[in-house]
């Protein structure tokens, strides 16, 4: 009995990864073995860059909090400690979203923080 070589389902792996590779640069895109390579790696960067995007995300949340805080004059730490205290339970997503698009809003949660603070 001869041996099966697969041929139709090896060509389909090879073409799936190939399609994957559109667009890389010289032999990256044409040669399987290279192509191979550099989709898996891709696929690291792809994997690890979004959990890159998510620490960025929070690093400007954070950035925005602190420069609207300071303009109220008070620290980034003292403002979301005294929040805390308050028992003002929001994230630094919807707190930099104030601080940006609502900033009377923003100037009162300090104030409430201030009070707070003694």
């Amino acid at each position: 009995m001869p041996r099966a070589k697969g041929g139709s389902k090896t060509r389909q792996r090879r073409k799936k990864v190939l399609k994957r590779a559109k667009g890389y640069f010289g032999g990256r895109r044409k040669l399987y073995r290279t192509a191979a390579e550099t989709v898996l790696r891709a696929g690291a960067f792809a994997y690890r860059g979004r959990k890159q995007k998510k620490r960025r995300a929070r690093a400007l949340w954070i950035i925005r909090v602190n420069a609207a805080c300071r303009q109220v004059g008070l620290s980034y730490s003292v403002f979301m400690a005294g929040l805390k205290k308050a028992g003002i339970m929001l994230d630094r997503k919807i707190l930099a979203e104030l601080a940006v698009s609502d900033p009377p809003a923003f100037a009162k949660l300090a104030e409430k923080v201030a009070a707070q603070r003694g």
